[in-house]
C-alpha cells in the first residue's frame, strides 16, 4: 500500500465515481480502477459498492475512509513541516556570543527581526568566550556565535565580518583625564589598566595591547575583570581605567565616563562564525548581511 492508493481511494469516495475521480487526479479510468483493485486485494475486501448512479462505500471503504483520510492529512503536514525545516523556517537556532556582543546595535536589531520573521524557529543563546564558541561551532554544539576574532572562513565554516567598531577609554569620573572630549593612546602611558583575560577575550586583548604598544608603552594591567561589564564596575569603583568596544558605552554608570580615542585609533572586530551546514545559521548569516548591505553608507 503507498500512499497514492489512499489519494485514489479518497478521490473514489469523494466523487462517487471513477470517472470524476480519475479526472480529479489526473490519471485514466482504467488504471485508477486497476490501483483500486490492487488495494481491495491487499486489504481482502471490497471498499466500494457499483450502483446505478456510481459507487458508494461499502462497510469496509466506511471502515477504512477516516484512517486513510489520517494518514494522507498525516503525510502532507509531515511533508510541510520537513519544508519548513528546509528552508530554515522551523526548528532550532542555537546561538553564542561574547559578553560585549549583546550590546552592538547591528547584534541586537537583527536578532529581533530575523525572531520576528521566524517566528516558528526557536532561537537559544548562549555566552562563552571566542575559543569555546568556535569550537562548540566545529562540534556542532552551536549552530553559530558573534566572536570577536578575524575568522577565517573554510567549507564547514561560514563567517560574516561586522564593521570594525572604534575603542574607547572608560575612565572614573573623578580622573583628571575624564574632562578631555579625546584621548591620544600616548597619554594613558603609566595608568592602571583593568582587562579581561587573555583567555575570555584573546583578540580584543591583543588588539588593545598592540595598539598601546604601537604607541610606545606596555599597558599596567593591575587588575583582571571576568568580562567587560565587570571591567567597567570596577572603572566605576576607581581602580583603574579600560579600553573598550564603543558598544559597551551602553552600560552607563554615574562614575565612568567615555572618551573618544584620536586617530590612529585602534578597532575592534565583532563577526558573525556559522556552521555552514546549519539550515538556520545559513538563513541568519543571509538575513545579516542584508541588514548590513541596507546600513551601509553611499560611496
Amino acid at each position: 500500500m503507498e500512499l497514492r492508493h489512499l489519494r485514489y481511494f479518497l478521490a473514489v469516495a469523494e466523487q462517487r465515481s471513477f470517472t470524476r475521480a480519475a479526472e480529479k487526479v489526473g490519471i485514466g479510468q482504467p488504471p485508477l480502477s486497476m490501483q483500486i483493485k490492487d488495494l481491495e486485494a491487499e486489504i481482502g475486501g471490497a471498499l466500494f459498492l457499483r450502483t446505478s448512479h456510481g459507487v458508494e462505500l461499502s462497510e469496509v471503504g466506511r471502515v477504512f475512509l477516516p484512517h486513510a483520510q489520517k494518514a494522507v492529512d498525516d503525510a502532507e503536514q509531515a511533508l510541510r513541516a520537513a519544508q519548513q525545516a528546509a528552508s530554515g523556517e522551523v526548528g532550532l537556532l542555537r546561538m553564542g556570543f561574547t559578553s560585549s556582543a549583546v550590546f552592538h546595535p547591528v547584534v541586537s536589531h537583527a536578532l529581533q527581526q530575523f525572531r520576528e520573521r521566524h517566528r516558528k524557529l526557536e532561537i537559544s543563546l548562549s555566552e562563552g568566550i571566542t575559543e569555546q564558541l568556535l569550537a562548540d561551532i566545529a562540534a556542532s554544539q552551536l549552530d553559530a556565535a558573534f566572536v570577536r576574532i578575524v575568522t577565517t572562513p573554510s567549507a564547514e565554516l561560514g563567517v560574516v565580518e561586522l564593521p570594525a567598531e572604534k575603542l574607547k577609554v572608560a575612565l572614573p569620573r573623578s580622573h583628571p583625564l575624564a574632562r578631555r572630549k579625546s584621548l591620544h593612546l600616548q597619554d594613558l602611558a603609566g595608568e592602571n589598566f583593568i582587562m579581561v583575560p587573555r583567555g575570555k577575550g584573546s583578540a580584543l586583548y591583543d588588539n588593545i595591547f598592540s595598539a598601546c604598544q604601537a604607541a610606545g608603552f606596555d599597558p599596567q594591567v593591575i587588575q583582571l575583570a571576568p568580562q567587560l561589564t565587570s571591567a567597567i564596575n570596577l572603572v566605576a569603583a576607581g581602580l583603574g581605567i579600560s579600553i573598550v568596544p564603543e558598544a559597551i558605552e551602553q552600560v552607563q554608570l554615574a562614575q565612568v565616563r567615555y572618551i573618544d580615542i584620536r586617530e590612529p585609533a585602534p578597532r575592534a572586530q565583532l563577526s558573525l562564525a556559522y556552521h555552514r551546514q546549519s539550515i538556520a545559521a545559513s538563513r541568519f548569516a543571509a538575513h545579516l548581511q542584508r541588514s548590513l548591505k541596507r546600513s551601509a553608507p553611499d560611496k
